[in-house]
């Protein structure tokens, strides 16, 4: 996996693409979500951090209304658009990202100018590691800056669940752009999303000698599928039918009284929620008391209950989860929405190695595709660079 371009040399390649010297260049990291899939929607709890990969954007504000997107990666060539006549259906690929920024931005009341943006990225793509929100965190933590917008981080990231909601398409909560705008070193990002209410968690994993595996399994999948709105909607129902406003008001005592009044699926979706949400506040008491050592049970009931209650997880995800954890790993889990992605594994440093030939091996007696494995460790949120 190659590293994005430096500050100095993403400037550089700017100069080189529009002929002048970018206004600056701004960086927001990709997440993995420790614990708690699936209940930001639902207004509940959840437990990311910032990663050490991330989505860098060098930008220039322009004398006019034009748009010139250029990326760093891929086949596409320059992309232009008019920053007055953004439009929902006609932006393609990684563009919708930045593009949907700007028009949430506008439905704001707040000017938009025209703007050159060269965007690179080590944050894989597909990967549920949240390479979308990497890129808007980056270009409105620009935009607010650039513009003298006076954006709180609140209304940041309401602005980008906005672009992805209303723009991009697909229904995600709140989670990816607050631990991308939030993150800290060393630290997860408790948040409570019913009043997006937060506080810092240290996960010094490190420290306990142990690191956090990424096992991407190169199945990619998309928000703006059916997959992630049709658990989103079983949740709605859910809720409708248990005369709650969201899922976050449920208890686990409350579950068997709701197995009687939902029918099967929807109940395991709901089960898998309000246990998750629990599993959340488990994580939050042993990494206060035990460390990060002791956390691995809960991964693995987390996994579980998205494999089997809330049917999101895939062949490959389930076989990186299973090698992971016959070769040492303390706890694994797939992260993300969902339906591909990756799954993260919670590893003693001596057991590294060995957990990384396992999944391999199994990947290939499997015959699925090789993956992706790599470590992350928890990274300051969206700054500027230079």
């Amino acid at each position: 996996m190659t590293r994005p371009p430096g500050t100095g040399e993403l400037a550089a390649r700017f100069q080189s693409a529009f002929g002048v010297a970018p206004d600056g260049v701004w960086q927001a990291p990709g997440r993995v979500n420790l614990i708690g899939e699936h209940t930001d929607y639902n207004e509940g709890f959840v437990l990311p951090f910032a990663i050490d990969k991330a989505a860098r954007v060098a930008v220039r504000i322009r004398p006019d209304s034009t748009l010139r997107l250029l990326s760093t990666f891929g086949n596409q060539g320059m992309t232009t658009a008019d920053a007055a006549a953004l439009d929902r259906g006609t932006a393609r690929g990684w563009t919708k990202y930045p593009l949907g920024v700007l028009w949430a931005l506008q439905q704001r009341g707040l000017p938009v100018p025209g703007l050159d943006i060269l965007l690179a990225s080590d944050v894989p793509r597909g990967a549920g590691l949240s390479s979308s929100h990497a890129i808007e965190c980056a270009v409105i933590t620009a935009l607010n800056e650039l513009t003298a917008a006076g954006l709180g981080v609140d209304e940041m990231v309401l602005a980008t669940r906005q672009a992805e909601n209303d723009f991009v398409g697909a229904p995600t909560g709140i989670m990816d752009q607050t631990a991308s705008l939030r993150g800290a070193a060393g630290q997860a990002v408790f948040l409570d999303c019913r009043d997006r209410s937060f506080r810092l968690v240290p996960f010094d994993a490190e420290s306990a000698g142990l690191v956090t595996l990424v096992i991407d399994t190169k199945v990619s999948h998309s928000h703006s599928a059916g997959g992630y709105a049709a658990r989103r909607a079983s949740c709605e129902l859910g809720s409708e039918v248990l005369g709650v406003k969201a899922l976050r008001d449920v208890e686990l005592e409350d579950l068997a009284e709701a197995a009687g009044l939902l029918d099967d699926k929807t109940f395991r979706r709901v089960r898998h929620v309000v246990t998750e949400n629990n599993r959340v506040l488990q994580i939050l008491e042993l990494l206060g008391s035990a460390g990060p050592a002791a956390i691995g049970p809960v991964l693995d009931a987390s996994h579980a209950s998205m494999r089997d209650d809330f049917e999101i997880s895939c062949a490959e995800l389930d076989l990186a989860v299973r090698a992971a954890r016959s070769a040492g790993a303390l706890g694994a889990r797939m992260t993300g929405g969902g339906f591909g992605g990756s799954a993260i594994a919670l590893t003693p440093v001596a057991a590294q190695r060995q957990v990384r030939a396992a999944v391999e091996q199994a990947f290939g007696a499997a015959g699925f595709a090789p993956p992706d494995i790599f470590t992350v460790r928890p990274a300051a949120g969206a700054l500027r660079l230079a």
